[in-house]
């Protein structure tokens, strides 16, 4: 009869190392978020249901068009690494991976190609 120890259980299965740097990056990038959005909102919400000149005239101006940037930046890697960690916790081998991999090129995408419109709009 093998007897194992709870040390020996836990051996190999320990901490990245990373838990206290992903918490502040999720922290600081959801605080900037929380700043960041309601001023977002309230540009957004003004433009919204005017004519085509008004919304392109307002994202046009710098302001409106660097806040919807960081906001499309921020707000998608924050997505990026709350998917990552939800993944982490429910998925193993190379599922996990597949998802992982697939949840940061789905933000990535949806921050390039918002930017690609933002640029086209603002230029």
């Amino acid at each position: 009869m093998r007897y194992l120890t709870a040390r020996k259980r836990a051996e190999g299965r320990g901490s990245a190392h990373t838990g206290t740097e992903h918490h502040w990056a999720m922290t600081v990038s959801s605080v900037g978020l929380a700043f960041l959005l309601p001023v977002w909102l309230y540009i957004f919400g003004s433009a919204l249901g005017g004519p085509r000149e008004e919304v392109l005239a307002t994202f046009g101006r710098p302001f409106p068009s660097i806040l919807t940037a960081l906001i499309l930046v921020v707000g998608m890697r924050h997505f990026a690494m709350g998917a990552t960690m939800m993944i982490e916790d429910y998925a193993r081998g190379t599922t996990r991976k597949m998802l992982v991999i697939g949840a940061v090129s789905l933000a990535w995408v949806i921050a390039a190609t918002g930017l690609f419109a933002l640029a086209r709009i603002a230029l």
